[in-house]
């Protein structure tokens, strides 16, 4: 089940915070240029990685369970075997909004997250698309 461009429109109008579980401080990574460009576009970004303490100015967390603020979107750079663990937090914490980066794809997981009232996006960049849909 794709989401489709209006769904995408509502998730970046209506997120202020955004959660990047895999985000890297080693600049050359897509998640950093990513995370990077959406901050650049007015989003708080949130660290969750436990091999960082910092990341474009932000304190880096461990799991999405210990950070402090609310989360509106969780944006995930792990591989998709790491999805069913993410979504499990994510819908824990009552997180609105999952988005898969590309080639980050696990049916079962984004179904569980849209039976507990998530917003999902799968395999696509959420740069990408701010970039073709809120510019």
């Amino acid at each position: 089940m794709a989401t489709n461009d209006a769904d995408m429109i509502e998730m970046l109008r209506a997120a202020r915070t955004i959660a990047v579980v895999g985000l890297s401080s080693k600049r050359l990574r897509p998640s950093y240029g990513v995370a990077a460009y959406m901050q650049q576009h007015g989003y708080r970004i949130i660290p969750v990685n436990p091999s960082e303490t910092e990341v474009l100015g932000e304190k880096a967390y461990a799991t999405l369970s210990e950070v402090p603020v609310r989360v509106d979107i969780v944006d995930v750079f792990r591989d998709s075997d790491a999805v069913p663990a993410v979504v499990d937090e994510a819908v824990g914490l009552g997180v609105p909004y999952l988005w898969l980066q590309q080639d980050v794809i696990h049916e079962e997981a984004a179904e569980r997250a849209r039976a507990a009232g998530m917003k999902v996006v799968m395999d696509r960049c959420i740069s990408n698309e701010h970039r073709r849909l809120m510019l």
